[in-house]
């Protein structure tokens, strides 16, 4: 289940608004610049189909966004345990690259959840929007919003990235330690799991 809580900058004290309904977490985030949105999940994608299946499978989707946005690549980055010795380093290695608050300078961030989840953790307006992203969810956030990104201990997920710069994903790191202060991706879905 997707679910939007929202915090005071100042830390996660106080819950300001907490919701699973997609409208209400659409419209929350609209301010902010953010869209949000709910795409049709295709039972017969595998959560590690091979990119190319997965791209097949939403070209209709990916068409019309790449229109409507502009976008100039799209790719599929994809993360889900597995028996290779070296997972555990590399699951690391992943998720801590995109834990520090960081913003991109040069292009929107957009993804789409084909299959697993991640936490997307938007830090505007004094007030820090945790997006826990799963299986059919779109987020789009703009060049420039502060942010930062959990996948977990045990990350597991497939996603469509849309660039408008063929670079990719470039960061630039705010120094602040504010991800320290909020709850990881862990933390977010037990709580959830517990409700």
């Amino acid at each position: 289940m997707t679910l939007l809580t929202t915090w005071p900058e100042s830390g996660p004290g106080t819950v300001l608004r907490r919701t699973a309904e997609p409208a209400e977490i659409a419209a929350a985030l609209a301010p902010i610049g953010v869209r949000y949105e709910r795409w049709p999940v295709r039972a017969d994608v595998a959560p590690d189909a091979e990119p190319a299946a997965v791209l097949a499978a939403y070209r209709a989707e990916i068409g019309a966004l790449t229109v409507e946005e502009g976008f100039r690549t799209v790719d599929v980055a994809s993360l889900h345990p597995g028996d290779d010795p070296a997972w555990p380093r590399k699951a690391r290695a992943a998720r801590q690259k995109f834990l520090a608050e960081h913003i991109h300078e040069d292009d929107d961030e957009v993804r789409f959840f084909v299959a697993g989840s991640g936490v997307f953790y938007l830090h505007a307006g004094g007030e820090v929007h945790a997006v826990l992203c799963e299986e059919g969810d779109l987020l789009g956030v703009p060049r420039g919003t502060t942010h930062w990104f959990d996948m977990g201990t045990r990350p597991s997920f497939t996603a469509l990235r849309f660039f408008h710069e063929e670079d990719g994903w470039v960061a630039t790191f705010t120094g602040d330690d504010i991800a320290l202060r909020f709850p990881d991706f862990d933390t977010l879905t037990a709580e959830r799991d517990a409700a």
